[in-house]
């Protein structure tokens, strides 16, 4: 098992990093393309990438691997041999099952010590691409803006000189208002040796300039002309890439392990909860009314001791209109507009205190969420084992196109679902645990169905089944086939036939008669239709069925076709589940639709059983007659 599955789950671990790397130049291509960057830091972010989607491409791997490896050993029927032998599948997965508790640990510590590193290398490069300038390629006919602070405008260029022609020049690196134009006839650029400048040396042209700083004081602005033959400008463009400093990264909750993970959070917790104890107590000491909650006092050693004051207890209600009616309106008005001030700067003040913690809320929450993803990768790894190992035994069919449908609608189910948490958890909506844990708790079952199944050779994929369940439920009758046998190996006593088919019309009579056709609401709940005395009467009904099966006589197996199926539906007797009968009866709106129903499912019930007896007393003609002619 071993020496099958690991070639083949490292082929499908470079094919799954390949296809999330390739996710991850989509995203970031448009900060590669046009800056000039060498092979060698294309190549360096390319690898940090490759480590940091590991913990994507790993259980995705997982679940291809496991499914293809069993899919082949089911379609190869080698599956069946080993259980043919006395191996059953957990016995086969067993060392599949060590290797992958095996990966679930080197993928913690992967998590705990390599992902922080290549995380803050990667994120630091990428950062650092992203602040590099682009690289000079001036097109034709359009503006160009990638110069800070200039827009560049060229009619066309010689491309074998470098000399470009009809060139135009926005100059606002000094605002708009003190903005400049040049026009001239040709230019050539250049960098300077440190690559720090772009030097533009321009022919035959004039610019025209605004001297807004110049006109103060002056109600019409100045502006320079100026005529010129060669003029040489030098711009500061900065085409080196320089790598930013890895130790603000280093700082974020994706650059630390699980142990500055957790003091992170413990010292921005505690820093949280006496914050919180700090404002808690201002509002305590706040007076009201001009009542201090404290009265401060000192013993005789000269320590201040703070107790509570006794509450006050008001003669009666105050009346707060009676202080406008004794002012005038305009000591009424500022009253008013003292009260609004003062709650509008206690609104302002506890908001900037919410504000402040909640962003030591939310850091506690980004930590706690790079916590969590330390421990949900190594789960999620062993369970899409244990979903692709039982589904492959289930499905036997191997290569790569099948598993490969079935293991990305999963994954992507899986990763819908992980987002979805990892969101909840993010905003605050759930706790940190739920969120992460949600997709883990969701799979689990998954796998474990699948697993049970599997062991048991269970039909998890065998539409017939399903049918026939909702069929059985809903109570959609079924067709009887019955076919003449050309080789009979009982012969049919007609005494015996006609005795049980005569027993049979009185079990049915008897049940219509201790069965009223129609129940009351309270009836229906509390009594039903006796569903043992059903199935007595049906089992009863395939025995003779089948016995009669071996009759010589076409017309016979004809009759028997017409020979209902009996259905034994949980509708037709409700009170078997007592405690559901009694709320229903009690929550008497609620159940009217299942009574209705199951008064429908009923009276089709009734017209089976009339069908039985009436297909009952033709076979009993047509036995009688067989035997008078025999």
């Amino acid at each position: 098992m071993l020496q099958s599955f690991l070639p083949l789950f490292v082929m499908t671990f470079c094919i799954c990093l390949f296809i999330v790397l390739m996710q991850f130049l989509w995203r970031y291509i448009d900060d590669l393309v046009g800056k000039g960057l060498g092979v060698d830091v294309i190549s360096e972010l390319f690898f940090y990438a490759a480590l940091t989607m590991v913990p994507m491409a790993l259980p995705l791997a997982i679940l291809l691997a496991s499914l293809m490896i069993f899919g082949n050993l089911g379609e190869n029927f080698e599956l069946t041999a080993m259980k043919a032998s006395g191996i059953s599948l957990l016995r086969t997965m067993a060392p599949l099952i060590v290797l992958m508790v095996l990966i679930a640990a080197g993928a913690f510590f992967f998590q705990n010590n390599v992902l922080p590193i290549a995380q803050t290398k990667m994120y630091t490069l990428l950062y650092s691409v992203r602040q590099k300038s682009p690289e000079l390629e001036i097109p034709e006919g359009v503006f160009y803006d990638q110069i800070p602070g200039y827009n560049l405008f060229i009619e066309h260029k010689n491309r074998d000189t470098g000399v470009l022609y009809d060139m135009m020049i926005y100059d606002v690196s000094r605002g708009f208002e003190n903005s400049s134009i040049i026009l001239a006839d040709s230019g050539k650029m250049s960098f300077t040796a440190d690559k720090t400048h772009l030097f533009l040396e321009l022919w035959s042209g004039e610019s025209f300039e605004n001297l807004k700083d110049a006109a103060t004081g002056m109600k019409n602005v100045p502006y320079r002309r100026e005529t010129f033959d060669v003029k040489e400008i030098m711009v500061t463009f900065d085409s080196n890439f320089n790598r930013m400093d890895e130790q603000g990264m280093r700082n974020q909750y994706v650059g630390k392990n699980m142990a500055e993970l957790r003091a992170t959070i413990d010292s921005v917790q505690q820093r949280v909860d006496s914050l919180g104890m700090e404002y808690s107590n201002s509002l305590r000491e706040t007076p009201h009314m001009n009542i201090m909650p404290y009265r401060i006092s000192s013993d005789t050693t000269g320590t201040r001791i703070r107790t509570p004051n006794p509450s006050v207890k008001m003669a009666r209600a105050m009346d707060v209109d009676s202080v406008f009616r004794g002012s005038s309106s305009g000591v009424g008005i500022n009253y008013l507009q003292t009260a609004l001030a003062k709650s509008q700067r206690n609104k302002q003040e506890y908001e900037y205190r919410s504000l402040t913690m909640a962003d030591d809320t939310r850091t506690i929450r980004r930590h706690s969420i790079e916590l969590m993803k330390k421990f949900t990768l190594s789960f999620a790894c062993i369970i899409f084992f244990f979903i692709g190992a039982p589904l492959g035994a289930i499905i036997r069919k191997g290569g790569l196109g099948t598993p490969l449908v079935i293991s990305v609608f999963l994954f992507i189910f899986y990763y819908i679902i992980d987002n979805m948490g990892y969101k909840l958890a993010r905003d605050g909506k759930w706790p940190v645990w739920q969120g992460m844990w949600l997709s883990a708790a969701v799979l689990l079952p998954l796998g474990i169905f699948f697993t049970y199944k599997a062991v048991n050779d269970s039909a998890v994929f065998n539409k017939d089944a399903y049918l026939n369940f909702f069929r059985r439920f809903f109570g959609v009758s079924e067709t009887r086939s019955v076919e003449m046998k050309e080789i009979v190996m009982e012969e049919v006593r007609p005494a015996i036939a006609l005795e049980r088919l005569n027993r049979l019309k009185d079990m049915v009579a008897g049940f219509l008669a201790d069965n009223p056709p129609s129940q009351s609401y309270i009836s229906y709940w509390r009594k039903g239709y006796d569903r043992d005395s059903l199935h007595a009467i049906r089992d009863y009904e395939e025995s003779i069925v089948e016995r009669l099966s071996n009759s010589r006589d076409k017309m016979v197996i004809i009759r028997l076709m017409d020979m209902p199926i009996l259905r034994s539906l949980w509708f037709i007797e409700p009170s078997s589940n007592r405690w559901l009968s009694n709320i229903m009866i009690a929550l008497f709106p609620i159940g009217i639709p299942i009574w209705l129903y199951g008064r429908y499912t009923q009276k089709q019930l009734r017209h089976d059983l009339d069908t039985v007896s009436k297909v009952s007393s033709q076979l009993i003609t047509l036995i009688e007659n067989g035997t008078d002619k025999a």
